[in-house]
């Protein structure tokens, strides 16, 4: 069963003001590391492009709010707000993305290989589509153990077209696992817009495999954090896979090497539309409306998380840059039968 309940008006939060500001919180923290992240590619310190999540803020906080640790997410190559939202040390990904030692993956990895296997965060992917199957994998492991955890992988609308996708959402159905996928339709596969990718609706996609199926404003943290936690509650209890479909919209470039091109298929009236329903603003508007912060309130956490972001990056450009001489460190397990002689674990 699918239902369409995108609406053009706020409706009022479903939150408490002390969740609404935690989550308002995190995604601020989201925002600022995406801005400084763009801030140091441009001054070389991070030697390499990056796909920016400004925009999307609310998908990931709204949805990881409703998560345990035990919980598994998969990402995408646009994964830092994912990583964020679950608890992600923002010191240890800055260092990742300037190939430092204190980086997740010890600076071996860049923006789209960062895990935290400890926080259930099982790595953001390049490959489109990649994490749906993973999270199969994992939703069945809990199914077999009669743990009550959930798997939720992120992608894009692009990955709509995936068949990598579409099995996945096939197996969850008849397998009954506890999966909630996560769809961020940002209306756009790098320049393809959805309408010429895909017609109709894409939860009534899902809805076709046999899964429990929505849609959501993706710009308002209160909306998509409802929906999820009513999927993420089903799939605890048992009853099998949901997919939401999060409307939002990326108010940057595809990457950070492509922005300046971004009006050769999008106009500005578009991303100004969008940007009138900015996620943050949409938050500090529910709280304005329910008095959920005092006067100053948004100024001082502003403050407090461009503070954390900046020390974050103090401490990651003091991590050393590996050496040469451990190039091939961490490439092979040490039960690997042909493990080369004379290289660490």
């Amino acid at each position: 069963m699918v239902s369409q309940r995108l609406s053009t008006t706020m409706p009022p939060s479903n939150l408490d003001p002390a969740s609404l500001l935690s989550m308002y919180r995190r995604m601020r923290l989201i925002r600022r590391f995406e801005e400084r992240t763009a801030e140091l590619i441009d001054g070389d310190e991070i030697r390499a492009h990056a796909h920016l999540y400004i925009g999307e803020e609310a998908v990931a906080v709204g949805v990881s709010a409703a998560l345990d640790t035990p919980d598994i997410t998969t990402s995408t190559h646009r994964g830092h707000g994912h990583i964020l939202a679950k608890g992600g040390d923002p010191m240890r990904m800055f260092a990742e993305l300037m190939g430092r030692e204190a980086g997740y993956n010890k600076g071996r990895g860049g923006s789209m290989h960062i895990a935290d296997v400890g926080l259930g965060i099982y790595g953001a992917n390049g490959i489109v589509g990649a994490g749906a199957p993973m999270a199969c994998g994992a939703a069945r492991m809990f199914k077999n153990r009669g743990e009550p955890h959930v798997a939720v992988p992120f992608f894009g609308d692009g990955a709509m077209n995936q068949g990598v996708l579409l099995e996945s959402l096939n197996i969850a159905a008849i397998w009954d696992l506890p999966v909630v996928f996560i769809c961020e339709n940002n209306q756009y596969a790098i320049t393809s817009p959805i309408a010429d990718m895909s017609r109709g609706s894409l939860a009534e996609r899902a809805a076709a495999f046999g899964l429990n199926a929505d849609t959501v404003d993706g710009m308002d943290v209160s909306a998509v954090h409802e929906t999820a936690s009513r999927m993420i509650t089903r799939a605890r209890a048992g009853d099998g896979a949901s997919f939401l479909e999060c409307r939002t919209y990326r108010f940057e470039a595809h990457n950070t090497a492509l922005r300046g091109t971004d009006l050769t298929y999008r106009s500005a009236a578009e991303i100004e539309r969008w940007r009138e329903r900015d996620p943050l603003t949409v938050a500090a508007r529910h709280l304005d409306a329910e008095d959920g912060w005092t006067q100053g309130d948004r100024t001082a956490v502003d403050e407090e998380v461009d503070a954390e972001i900046e020390e974050a990056i103090v401490r990651a450009r003091g991590s050393a840059i590996p050496s040469a001489d451990s190039a091939l460190d961490h490439m092979y397990a040490q039960t690997y039968p042909g493990f080369p002689a004379g290289v660490s674990e």
